[in-house]
Order: structure tokens, then sequence, then C-alpha cells
């Protein structure tokens, strides 16, 4: 069903405990949809909030039915298990959202081999292979679409020198899904990404780009959950393949006093940190 509203859908995220993930899931959820969370995070973790259990309890009270998966997205076992999981429970799927990503932002001699791998194996395989055991499943569904928080391709060298394990990481991606896009147009599979140009207070941007001070420069999660939405309601064939950004996408639907999103109300937008990749 398309329209304004994602109610009866079935999404199946990666992450999800929190954060971005956990906000579009919610505003998927006040419309009555159907959300399955792939997540690690089963069990409370130390430093940062929010379990699988907590977001799906989260999604039921909002409005929606939810499925928590515990899981890591590297590993193609678990994947086919929350593929099948998601369709056991909810009779299909409509939309995959790549949201597991990792972070570091390390120059290219102070990136360990390790976590060079880590950000290969969540961000771009992760992402890849998501989307590829759902694909059977999207091409059923009456509006599929992939949604991949990822950036466009900037190629400035302002940003290829910056942190090149990181970019090879979100840019990969960003290719992975424009790649889907292409192959399964004749579907009617939309495979877009979607960036903010401001950054967002979530822990990655805590522990990663600049603690308090930097969330104080944020916007909250729930606009990418809005302009998600958004995108996420249109035709599938009539959206595909496009690098979006999460402000453009809002402006785009009329919506353009985005200071309620402001992390600190009142922050006006010359305040707020541009988010990294974007010139």
């Amino acid at each position: 069903m398309t329209g304004t509203s994602l109610a009866g859908r079935t999404l199946l995220i990666s992450g999800g405990s929190r954060g971005i993930g956990l906000a579009i899931a919610l505003r998927a959820a006040r419309d009555g949809a159907q959300v399955a969370l792939l997540a690690k995070t089963g069990t409370p973790h130390p430093k940062l909030e929010g379990t699988v259990h907590t977001a799906a309890a989260a999604i039921e009270s909002a409005g929606g039915r939810a499925l928590p998966i515990v899981g890591d997205v590297r590993a193609d076992d678990d994947i086919d298990r929350a593929v099948e999981a998601t369709v056991a429970a909810f009779g299909g799927i409509d939309i995959i959202v790549n949201n597991a990503s990792v972070i570091d932002l390390s120059g290219t001699l102070d990136l360990s081999p390790k976590k060079y791998d880590l950000m290969q194996d969540v961000n771009v395989r992760g992402t890849f292979m998501l989307s590829r055991a759902a694909l059977p499943h999207l091409r059923r569904a009456e509006n599929p679409h992939i949604l991949s928080l990822s950036p466009p391709l900037n190629l400035s060298p302002t940003w290829l020198g910056a942190f090149p394990g990181y970019l090879l990481g979100k840019y990969g991606m960003t290719l992975a899904t424009l790649a889907l896009a292409a192959e399964f147009a004749a579907d009617g599979i939309a495979a877009n990404t979607l960036w903010p140009q401001t950054t967002i207070a979530t822990a990655a941007v805590r522990f990663a780009l600049g603690g308090e001070e930097m969330l104080k420069r944020s916007r909250t999660p729930e606009i990418y959950a809005d302009a998600a939405h958004r995108v996420l309601t249109r035709p599938s064939r009539e959206l595909t393949g496009r690098t979006l950004l999460v402000e453009q996408v809002l402006r785009e639907a009329g919506i353009t006093d985005l200071s309620g999103y402001a992390y600190v109300p009142g922050t006006p937008d010359s305040a707020l940190q541009h988010d990294i990749f974007l010139d």
C-alpha cells in the first residue's frame, strides 16, 4: 500500500536498539507497522542505552508489532535466520533499512586492520548481504524499499583524504545500494540512501565526534526518522537510485521549519555542526 502510511507493512532493520534505527522503527510503529530488529545488543551494554528487547517493547508501546532478533549482520546464518523469522512472524518483508554501521575516524596509518575489517564487514558486506537475503521477499511486496543510511559519493580530496577507512565503508554502503537499484529496477524494488546535512545526536556522535559539546550542535534522530518515513511511503518505482539528504527530503515535502529537531531547543541552524562527507 502506497500513500502516507506504513500501516500493515513489515520492516527489517539492522541495528535499531537505539539511536537512528530505533527512531525509524518508532515512526513506522506509530503507523501500525511490523518491525523486526536484527541487533547484537541482547543484554545491556555498559556504555550504551537500550537492547533489542527494550527497543521491541518501545515499538509495541508506539502501536506497532515487534520482533527482536539477537544476531550479527556480519554472520550469514544470522541474516538468514532474521529473514526467515521475519517472514514467519509477519508474512513477508516490504522494507529493508540498512542502519547497522561502525565508525572509526582514524587516519590510514592509525587504523588497525581489525577495525578496518569490522567496518567493511558491517557497513558494506552487511548492507549487501541483508538486502540480498531479503530480495526474494521484496520482489513479492507491493511497494518494496531498501534504504541505506549512507552518504552521497563526494570525491572531493577533502573527504577522500580525511579518514579513508571509514570512507570506504560508508561509500561502499552507498555503492551497494545504487547497484541494487540498477539491477532490480525492473522488479520495482527501490533502493536509496539517506544522509543528514547536520550531525545527529547519537552515541556515535558522542563517542567518536566530540562528546556532549557535539551533541549540543546536533539534531535529534527524529529528523532522520521523519525523512525516512517520507521516502519509504513513496511509490518504489518513482523514487530509486538516489542519494538523498534528510533535510532536502523534508523541505521537498513542505516541511521548512526544522528548528523543532534541534537537540538543544532554540539552537539556530547556523550553530549546528555540518555532517561529514558534505561540502
